[in-house]
């Protein structure tokens, strides 16, 4: 039977970091599979039931294929040619789906926490456990959100990987199901935890650029399966004045109940 999945709080929020460690402490190129870019897969997809009792939501149909082949696409025509996708809820059926990679889509390797752990990881835990497979710096977007138009741009990762950021992250409008956002932004660009009066917030779109050094307080491929959320890691280094954040304006749904599905499945498919 594989291990349970641990704990892990994350980092306390405000407190001073010295991220010079571990940012030094990771040679880079390393991964044998050094991908580029990581979907993540293995949620349950609970409001989405009864619709992800017998599917992972990533493979959902949105205006003609899978949710998560419009991030596949999107990624090959950027030219990013490797992947990593974590699955664990139904995740054989991701797998057998995508196979090792679509024809014309990015070459995949996939990190299976449902076999591995009997469950998912949540997001960092689920990052740390793929991060021997990725490379220094890398994307990351979840496999339920539709986000037709945005092309993860070559410039923004150079950009990103030659400044002291460890993330850098997409922000959208607030959608009615999270009025109050997660993020402030200030003008130069950096993203904000603790958010002054009268400044607006944004929704995380769930896409970001990040360093492997913001994953360092979990071990490298994550052994014992430490359940950990990305949020308390994102905050601390906004604290620290380590993330960068820009806003998008483009399409952008997170497909997490079935009205939003057949809402979304209602209006005509984009160009691409």
């Amino acid at each position: 039977m594989a291990p349970g999945p641990r704990q892990f709080p994350g980092g306390p929020g405000g407190r001073r970091v010295d991220y010079s460690a571990r940012m030094s402490s990771h040679a880079p190129e390393t991964a044998p599979f050094a991908a580029r870019a990581m979907v993540l897969a293995a949620g349950r997809g609970e409001r989405m039931r009864p619709l992800t009792d017998h599917c992972p939501k990533p493979l959902l149909p949105v205006q003609g294929k899978p949710l998560m082949q419009w991030h596949l696409e999107a990624l090959a025509r950027a030219g990013w040619d490797r992947a990593v996708v974590n699955t664990a809820w139904l995740g054989e059926q991701v797998e057998a789906a995508f196979g090792p990679g679509l024809p014309g889509g990015p070459r995949l390797a996939y990190s299976h926490e449902g076999q591995d752990f009997g469950g998912a990881l949540e997001t960092a835990g689920g990052i740390a456990r793929a991060v021997p497979q990725l490379a220094e710096v890398f994307w990351v977007v979840a496999g339920d959100v539709f986000m037709p138009g945005f092309d993860f741009p070559r410039a923004a990762y150079d950009r990103f990987a030659a400044g002291e950021a460890l993330a850098h992250l997409w922000l959208v409008p607030n959608p009615p199901h999270n009025p109050r956002g997660d993020f402030g932004l200030t003008p130069q660009g950096r993203a904000l935890n603790q958010v002054p009066e009268g400044m607006p917030r944004w929704t995380f779109s769930t896409v970001g650029l990040y360093k492997r050094a913001l994953f360092a307080e979990l071990p490298a491929g994550n052994p014992q399966g430490i359940k950990a959320p990305l949020a308390p890691l994102l905050r601390t280094a906004m604290d620290n004045g380590l993330i960068t954040a820009q806003r998008w304006e483009g399409p952008w749904t997170d497909v997490g109940t079935p009205e939003r599905l057949a809402a979304l499945n209602s209006e005509p498919a984009p160009a691409r």
